[in-house]
């Protein structure tokens, strides 16, 4: 019997295809989403968690990430079981964009610098860039001083936009390492993103930097973390970055004479003449790392703009390097004036040095001396006096303005 709209069988046809279709293409969205969960939960690398073991933790302990743009690396820290934050491991950034400073507003390709957090919350496995967490710009400080923008990232691939591109492989183990301390408890970790390490010596060659003013506020909590071994606890103050000190006095005045020392070393350099520079960049930069293994062909991906990293990091001198002559030795001067000196073979004639002259000669000369300023003074004075003595005739000084002509 047929049916009032006719047969049936094309539609059967129809159904023979599109079944078979849609079970695949659902085979592979499972598939991919059993890829995409792979990848999210993938273990940290054993030889990661040995480094973790020998410096007294474990996958579990809480972590703080450091970011210097200038050498490309970000620092893995975890906390030990002293309590004590401790270096685990560096690992080099594929890609960074802008110039050393921090961001200031949406689309100008700055790399942030600053202290952020990075909830749970802002770990994204569903990235564009195979694995990424949000660093959280704009913070506080950011917002404080009306900068704009979002979504700077770690992320993978080589790619960079204002964001840590670390590779694929790179971020997967940085996604990994910090999935397993929110699972052991931590609610965010600190994400401490620098221009460069913060040396004494780099704060020295960087001293007439437009950014310098708020580098030093990094310099410090950057000095207040690495002496106390302590998260800093950071707020912000009339615009400016506020360190809370230390609940331990004795972690406190370690970070005290550190920030000292350094604040002295840096004093130092300036005074015995340390070059001043100001660092380019066309766009950013990339750890020399990558760079090598990009020449010998590795794939890490799509790269931003390669053509800017020929001109990554060129060094302006603002201020020439000067050589101080170094000070002579108390030894050395003091051989120079003493009775055997070589020095006191060539004498203007008739000169006698004190120590040869003996106390007599010497209270002889002290005596002639005084006789005749007691035989001359007097008779000076009174032809003064009397205007015997014209005064003295001065030639009239230069205008200033004159003398400024002649330097």
């Amino acid at each position: 019997m047929l049916s009032p709209n006719g047969p049936r069988r094309p539609e059967r046809s129809r159904l023979r295809i599109l079944v078979p279709a849609l079970i695949g293409l659902l085979g592979v969205a499972l598939s991919n989403a059993s890829a995409l969960a792979d990848k999210a939960n993938a273990p940290i690398p054993a030889a990661t968690l040995a480094l973790m073991s020998a410096r007294g933790t474990d996958a579990a302990s809480p972590i703080v990430l450091r970011a210097y743009k200038k050498e490309s690396e970000i620092e893995v820290w975890k906390r030990n079981a002293a309590g004590r934050y401790v270096p685990i491991k560096t690992y080099p950034i594929c890609r960074w964009s802008g110039q050393l400073g921090p961001k200031t507003k949406t689309g100008d390709r700055q790399t942030p610098e600053g202290f952020y957090t990075v909830a749970k919350s802002q770990m994204n496995p569903n990235s564009r860039y195979y694995l990424s967490f949000d660093v959280g710009y704009p913070n506080a400080y950011d917002r404080a001083h009306g900068s704009t923008g979002s979504a700077v990232m770690v992320h993978g691939v080589c790619s960079s936009m204002g964001c840590f591109a670390m590779t694929d492989a790179v971020a997967g183990e940085l996604f990994s390492i910090a999935r397993e301390a929110f699972s052991g408890g931590q609610r965010a970790f600190q994400f401490q993103s620098f221009p460069f390490r913060m040396t004494a010596a780099n704060m020295a060659r960087h001293r007439t930097d437009p950014n310098i003013a708020f580098w030093r506020q990094l310099k410090e909590g950057s000095d207040r973390f690495e002496a106390t071994g302590e998260e800093p606890v950071v707020s912000v103050s009339g615009g400016r970055y506020a360190f809370a000190p230390s609940s331990d006095p004795a972690k406190e005045a370690a970070f005290v004479a550190l920030h000292k020392d350094e604040s002295d070393r840096i004093a130092a350099l300036v005074d015995e003449g340390a070059a001043a520079i100001r660092t380019t960049y066309s766009d950013g930069g990339q750890h020399a790392f990558w760079a090598a293994r990009i020449r010998q062909g590795f794939a890490v991906g799509d790269i931003s703009r390669p053509e800017a990293l020929a001109y990554a990091g060129q060094e302006v001198v603002l201020i020439p390097a000067r050589r101080r002559a170094p000070p002579v030795p108390e030894a050395v001067w003091a051989a120079w004036i003493g009775r055997d000196s070589p020095s006191l073979a060539v004498r203007t004639a008739d000169f006698v040095p004190p120590y040869e002259a003996g106390a007599g000669r010497f209270a002889a000369g002290v005596a002639r001396s005084a006789q005749t300023y007691a035989q001359t003074w007097p008779s000076l004075a009174r032809a003064a006096i009397e205007a015997q003595i014209p005064p003295p005739a001065f030639a009239p000084s230069q205008p200033s303005i004159e003398k400024v002509a002649q330097r």
